[in-house]
């Protein structure tokens, strides 16, 4: 990437408040990974319990699908857009020197997603029953009202992650990664624990089944409280005079600049999110194992993509947005920041990519293949993992370039390019769900399409990318 027409830089202004501006700390790409790796294993123990007492049940699909409802909202107003709106904006007053003036951007942005994801719980947790039939189409009878009541449970926790994000923001701003990155382990460690202790009774019985997923629905909205209550005490003391309000008075205009970033990256995030959104639709047709198959895929495929390129991503983007001078200083510091962050994510990516497709089968074996999750089930994880695996260095490469344009106060060219490359995934998945399976099930027999359409999802899914 090379931005031509960075945005001016602001002449210096004279701080309002007394206090240095954060100074960047060493290692804080090692801090962000640490934080992540802990959440990763925890998450990754939580879905090897949860695979041993569930597997590829019509419980467990039900979970997944429903999950997807709060991973939607979470992703539209969760870390990655305040990282794209309001991290810039913060980062910078900080920088130079205006912390009231920062606080008050921070206060008016906590109370506007408050407000905001207050309105969209209540409607979300009313209209649950309308929103099954957009995001699982092909469910049925009582797999169905297991899904709409696990929805409606997990609404509740919504607010409080999207909270948790705002936290994250005022955090990385603060160069305080690890706390915000390993936060989440206590959302895992609440399932982990219900599983355990409620687990026993739902093995090879299906009304047990349903009922433990049930337990572990609410066990999220517990995890999220708990993760917002490890964080909110050091963003309130780090943000100093916190005011709830949703007047920005002399903040108005860079409470403007974030709004102004946050409509188009929620779009880009939005458009993002159509095409999981459609791979799901499409995989409900095909059975809740599909659904729920994809969805311990992409624990591991996540986990180098978090571990390496949102660890780097994460500690670029607050840098790159503190950067100041002329125009050609803030443009070379910037293409030299991300000329080094892309060969850092490609060393570890690369290899992480290739491991998945030639030993994929091994990893998923050895992370899920206990009780009801079968050779079976690991065999068709592996196709899916293997195919999600062929875009990772292109979707880790994207969250740089975005980090980059976010820091210079551009949202709208990675929403032009989202919206291309989620245009490009649609038709390449027609193609190879109509054209390519077709033709493998024509020479092998229909016993192998569901397998075979799944991984194919996945491939096409796997070249998304955010950025150009």
């Amino acid at each position: 990437m090379d931005p031509a027409e960075p945005p001016a830089a602001p002449a210096p202004a004279q701080p309002t408040l007394a206090g240095p501006a954060p100074r960047r700390k060493p290692g804080a790409a090692l801090a962000v990974g640490a934080g992540i790796l802990l959440s990763r294993l925890t998450g990754l123990v939580r879905e090897r319990v949860f695979a041993h007492y569930l597997g590829n049940s019509d419980a467990a699909g039900a979970f997944k699908a429903a999950l997807r409802i709060p991973n939607l909202l979470q992703n539209l107003f969760g870390e990655g857009v305040l990282s794209a709106s309001f991290i810039p904006v913060y980062a910078r007053l900080l920088a130079e020197g205006k912390r009231d003036e920062a606080a008050r951007v921070a206060s008016v942005v906590a109370s506007l997603l408050a407000l905001a994801t207050g309105v969209l719980v209540l409607v979300g947790t009313l209209a649950a029953r309308w929103l099954i039939d957009v995001i699982a189409p092909g469910y049925h009878g009582d797999v169905r009202e297991l899904t709409v009541l696990l929805v409606r449970v997990m609404f509740a926790g919504i607010g409080l992650l999207v909270l948790s994000a705002w936290c994250l923001g005022v955090l990385n701003s603060h160069r305080r990664f690890f706390l915000s990155y390993v936060a989440p382990v206590l959302w895992n460690l609440a399932q982990i624990v219900v599983l355990i202790a409620v687990g026993g009774r739902a093995l090879s019985s299906r009304a047990g089944q349903m009922e433990l997923v049930e337990w572990v629905a609410w066990a999220t909205v517990a995890g999220a409280a708990l993760q917002l209550l490890s964080q909110l005490p050091l963003a309130l003391r780090l943000v100093g005079r916190f005011r709830p309000g949703v007047r920005g008075g002399p903040a108005a205009g860079s409470v403007r600049k974030v709004l102004g970033n946050f409509v188009p990256v929620v779009i880009s995030r939005g458009v993002v999110q159509l095409s999981a959104y459609i791979d799901q639709v499409l995989a409900s047709y095909l059975g809740p194992a599909a659904v729920s198959g994809m969805f311990y895929a992409q624990t591991l495929y996540l986990l180098p993509i978090s571990l390496f390129g949102m660890a780097i991503s994460a500690a670029e983007l607050p840098e790159m947005a503190s950067a100041l001078g002329t125009d050609e200083e803030v443009a070379t510091k910037l293409r030299d920041r991300l000329r080094g962050a892309m060969g850092r994510v490609s060393f570890f990516v690369i290899p992480s990519a290739v491991a998945f497709v030639a030993l994929g089968d091994v990893v998923v074996s050895a992370v899920f293949q206990t009780g009801e999750f079968g050779a079976r089930d690991t065999e068709l994880v592996w196709l899916i993992l293997g195919g999600s695996s062929l875009g990772m260095l292109a979707a880790t490469q994207a969250r740089l370039c975005s980090s980059a344009f976010f820091a210079l106060g551009d949202a709208r060219t990675p929403l032009r390019f989202a919206i291309v490359d989620v245009s490009l995934t649609a038709i390449l998945g027609y193609l190879a769900a109509n054209l390519v399976v077709g033709a493998w099930i024509a020479v092998s027999g229909p016993g192998v399409a569901l397998w075979w359409i799944v991984a194919f999802l996945a491939v096409t899914a796997s070249y998304l990318v955010v950025a150009p």
